[in-house]
């Protein structure tokens, strides 16, 4: 079999890689740890030598990364809602973190049109829980609020989104997400600033993976269509988005974090981009026929001729104050990231481990790093 994490199409930026030395011994508390992205940065936590703890609903998906990996015996796991206050409270007395990077999130455009309310419940009370949570827990240093690409307020422009753009938001999930941005701005400037508790948040959307297996999203509908030898129903091909690989996001968090615990660390509690070059903000369409054939073996597509709501039509945002002042940019090509996604799925399919595979795209997206 092919390499699956062979790096040939790769792009060496040099950004600065995680400091091991930094995160050794370290107790870091990550909301939504059972979702995609949550297990990604759990594994990579763990692999630089943090003390994990996870706060999050039961995985929402059958497979799912969390299980995939044995994530629960690897970290102290807390199942339990965000939405609950005395829960999240619960599970930082119990954790005591210094570092939290908060992602639990109803975090679907479509769903949110379905649930409107829960919506807003989990991101934007929920997000006020945690900080509510960070406000008594005298141990938290640092605190990274993941929001969305999403939370702007989209005009369609043709140029990226720089952090001190509106905010807003069409739907229910977008707005949520620009909700959250504001609660995380009053908490920082009526709570934390005072006891120096540096926070952040982080804007980032459109990561792609292996062991995404989330509903209603591009990629795993793909890959799972692909897998069953299905034609891929395509909604809106023409929808441009800021693709990236999902390390690539999660990079920009760790290294913000280290950023908000320097001694000028009160200097960057703002908002972030983390986001790809230009080129790599593309159409589903490409998306899709890009992935068809890396795929092979007859792989298809149509479109859907379906009634949907609204979703933006072009999104892309600029990152470049996460490139000057953080360190950090992008290592992957898109063309890398679904080269990496699609070798990770076909080699899970043919019985590899989703453990084994995940830490050695990490490994190999380190060896990109300065």
């Amino acid at each position: 079999m092919q390499n699956p994490i062979s790096p040939t199409t790769a792009l060496r930026a040099g950004a600065r890689n995680p400091d091991p030395a930094f995160w050794a011994g370290r107790s870091v508390l990550v909301t939504g740890h059972t979702g995609f992205k949550g297990a990604w940065l759990s594994l990579w936590l763990g692999r630089l030598g943090a003390r994990v703890s996870g706060l999050a609903l039961s995985p929402e998906t059958n497979p799912n990364l969390f299980d995939g990996a044995g994530l629960s015996g690897q970290m102290d796991s807390h199942i339990g809602d965000i939405r609950t206050l005395e829960t999240v409270r619960g599970c930082f007395g119990a954790t005591a973190p210094e570092i939290v990077i908060h992602m639990a999130a109803q975090a679907l455009v479509r769903p949110s049109y379905r649930d409107p309310l829960g919506t807003y419940a989990t991101n934007v009370m929920g997000t006020a829980h945690v900080l509510e949570a960070v406000r008594a827990t005298p141990s938290v240093r640092a605190v990274v609020v993941v929001t969305s690409d999403k939370a702007y307020a989209n005009r369609e422009w043709p140029y990226g989104y720089r952090e001190t753009e509106a905010l807003g938001g069409h739907d229910p999930y977008s707005s949520s997400k620009a909700c959250a941005e504001l609660v995380t701005s009053a908490y920082r400037a009526s709570f934390l600033a005072e006891r120096d508790c540096r926070v952040a948040t982080a804007r980032a959307g459109n990561v792609i993976g292996g062991g995404d297996w989330s509903e209603d999203r591009l990629i795993p509908d793909i890959v799972q269509a692909f897998l069953g030898g299905r034609s891929v129903e395509i909604r809106a091909p023409h929808a441009t988005r800021p693709w990236q690989h999902v390390l690539e996001p999660l990079s920009g968090y760790l290294r913000l974090a280290e950023a908000l615990c320097d001694d000028d660390g009160a200097a960057v509690a703002e908002a972030w981009n983390f986001g790809p070059a230009d080129e790599d903000c593309r159409p589903v369409g490409a998306i899709v026929e890009t992935l068809a054939r890396e795929w092979g073996d007859g792989a298809a597509w149509h479109l859907s001729e379906k009634t949907h709501p609204h979703e933006a039509t072009f999104l892309k945002v600029d990152a470049s104050k996460a490139r000057a002042f953080l360190g950090w940019d992008r290592r992957l090509r898109l063309d890398a990231a679904l080269a990496w996604t699609t070798a990770w799925h076909r080699a899970y399919a043919q019985g590899a481990s989703a453990l084994d595979l995940t830490l050695a795209q990490i490994g190999a997206y380190e060896t990109l790093g300065a």
